[in-house]
């Protein structure tokens, strides 16, 4: 057995000190200081998704602890504290000016386990995540350090149930009623919204992110949809988790061995497969990153490849809130999220032979657990899907050059005739003011406007929030109405949004993309034909030309920042503003905007391709 990480190899009376005190008010033995570490880490928040993680961590800090001495059949290694990363709360703050801090926690909760790990020369690390940008944080810096980890997402709150319909609601049924002119109305939902503790419970960005965590490797696949107060999470996954640690100790199986490429490509096939949140399209290439992929859409999947995909290959599979009517709970009622996984492996559309955290293969995971076949109702088959294609879909076309803009096709409700969108622009620099008017003016929205939400993409924000408020409302309307009203930002979406919603335009407004260069009344079009999103004016040279001087005099005047940028007033923000990288190579914050990568490895493309399958009645091969 090789351990790579560890501190305290001498017995310098000065380190010894205090570890021994530790580990005597640990409960552990002294002599076993000068062994490897081993510990539990966990995210601790303003909000219900965070409260669970504490008992979790400390059951299975219980449990490590129990199984750490010095007779034969015990881990012999030093234990330390439980230790936490902070995080924002995504629900709280959507539509406020500290949604900003949303995606850079994820880059902070990179930071301060990164600092943890390093530090202590952690040779096996147990982590407990809620929310989805924490998770993915964690899953960066677990990757950087690369010894023994395995990942426990916390799990999902049940859905609220309205008293007075019997019908089940969660945190977007309360966004969509912001709308409502009833404040009676509004304060009922409010409160029957969000019952118990745990994380988002639909298909939004937390279950997406905890499914590709899982189907990547680091988390075992019978640990992700069980909900937050579910007794397994106390009685039996601790023990669970401890035999799993051990054993990757034991096999030096380490993070960078398990997330691999098609390990990557698996996970984005699945979030396909689920009708899962477009924020996924920001944190595969910020995780992949810390695998060692320097560029995800070179070295793991093209965009061609990936529309191709979803458009011909991957249907969605799951009748999951917000585009369909179940929760995550009920997904564990009927199996667990291995049921997908199984009917996927089945079609042959993932590879069964990368590794898992369990140190088994994929396939022998799925096959261990006994895995129920899909029932029809919340779990369909790829034969007879909920949906015909996949949930995701990328843009290129003018206003995206960078090809980084995504459409949530799963959520779409209307307006996409001959998967064609032709609307009419009517701009906000930035989500506030489109806030404003929703409030004061709802019925200026009109039949087939394309609303543009620009200068709050990662840099111009900076931060790049998300948009739940306005998609919410927006939505609302719509139904009301019976109209199409798009929505197009270099910021991104929650995993609750629905409707015609673009996000990830890219390059952002900031940076003087050409979103920034739209004025009201220009034709947007949105064709998925050709996967292309395109302003008609802007096809001129001169109308481009013309407009793009304007911005850069304005820039230019404003001290090389243009005058519609968010503040950035606090040191975290300035990092953002000034390196943060764009949406299509996850939005993060690295020194000199270039995508640092730990041991840069080679994307070995020789490994499972499912993209020559196509479905009964596609007609298209990649």
């Amino acid at each position: 057995m090789t351990i790579s990480k560890s501190v305290l190899i001498d017995r310098h009376p000065g380190r010894s000190a205090q570890t021994i005190g530790m580990a005597k008010e640990l409960g552990t033995s002294p002599d076993l200081i000068h062994k490897p570490s081993v510990g539990v880490v966990g995210t601790k928040g303003d909000s219900q998704c965070y409260l669970g993680v504490t008992d979790k961590v400390e059951a299975i800090h219980a449990r490590l602890r129990d199984r750490i001495g010095t007779e034969p059949e015990q881990l012999k290694f030093r234990l330390v504290e439980p230790q936490y990363t902070v995080a924002t709360s995504d629900g709280i703050r959507n539509g406020t000016r500290e949604m900003r801090y949303s995606l850079i926690g994820r880059e902070v909760t990179n930071d301060a386990l990164c600092e943890h790990l390093e530090a202590s020369g952690l040779a096996g690390t147990i982590a407990v995540v809620a929310c989805d940008k924490p998770p993915v944080g964690t899953l960066a810096a677990l990757l950087e350090h690369n010894t023994p980890a395995i990942i426990l997402s916390d799990g999902p709150i049940h859905p609220g149930i309205d008293p007075k319909t019997g019908g089940a609601i969660d945190i977007v049924s309360a966004y969509e009623a912001a709308g409502h002119p009833d404040p009676e109305y509004r304060h009922h939902i409010a409160c029957h919204a969000c019952p118990g503790i745990g994380s988002c419970g639909g298909m939004f960005t937390y279950n997406t992110m905890q499914i590709f965590i899982a189907v990547a490797g680091m988390q075992p696949l019978h640990m992700v949809a069980p909900a937050s107060d579910d007794s397994r999470r106390l009685n039996e996954f601790p023990n669970e988790l401890v035999d799993y640690l051990a054993q990757l100790i034991e096999l030096d199986l380490k993070p960078r061995d398990i997330v691999v490429r098609d390990s990557l490509r698996n996970a984005l096939i699945v979030a396909l497969a689920v009708g899962g949140s477009t924020n996924v399209i920001l944190h595969a290439p910020e995780i992949a990153r810390a695998a060692g992929y320097e560029n995800f859409w070179q070295d793991v999947m093209t965009p061609e490849e990936f529309n191709h995909l979803s458009q011909y290959v991957v249907p969605v599979l799951t009748d999951a809130r917000p585009y369909g009517k179940y929760s995550m709970v009920d997904i564990d009622q009927v199996g667990g999220v291995q049921v997908i996984v199984r009917e996927l492996l089945e079609m042959g559309l993932i590879n069964g032979d990368v590794m898992t955290c369990t140190g088994e293969t994929l396939s022998a995971q799925v096959e261990r657990l006994n895995t129920a076949k899909p029932d029809g109702t919340v779990v369909y088959t790829v034969e007879k899907p909920y949906k015909p294609t996949g949930g995701l879909r990328l843009l290129s076309g003018n206003l995206s050059p960078d090809f980084s803009a995504i459409l949530k096709l799963a959520g779409v409700e209307g307006g996409l005739g001959d998967n064609l969108f032709r609307g009419k622009a009517r701009t906000f620099d930035g989500q506030s003011g489109l806030l404003k008017a929703l409030d004061a003016d709802p019925d200026s929205f009109q039949n087939n406007d394309m609303v543009i939400v620009r200068y709050e993409g990662p840099t111009g924000s900076p931060g790049m929030p998300e948009m739940l408020d306005p998609t919410a409302r927006i939505t609302t309307l719509c139904r009301e109405k019976g109209i199409v009203i798009a929505l197009m930002t270099d910021a991104r979406f929650s995993g609750g949004s629905v409707g015609l919603v673009i996000g990830h335009v890219g390059p952002e407004a900031a940076l003087g993309g050409p979103i920034a260069f739209i004025k009201d009344g220009d034709e947007i079009i949105a064709d998925l034909n050709t996967s292309e999103l395109t302003c008609t004016e802007l096809k001129d040279p001169e109308t481009f030309a013309k407009r793009k001087a304007i911005w850069e005099k304005e820039t230019a005047d404003n001290g090389g920042t243009h005058p519609s940028c968010g503040i950035a007033d606090t040191r975290l923000l300035h990092r953002a503003r000034h390196s943060a990288v764009p949406a299509s190579r996850g939005g993060g914050i690295h020194p000199n905007r270039e995508v640092w990568v730990r041991e840069p490895r080679d994307a070995d493309r020789s490994g499972f391709i499912p993209s020559n399958k196509t479905r009964p009645g596609t007609a298209k091969e990649f």
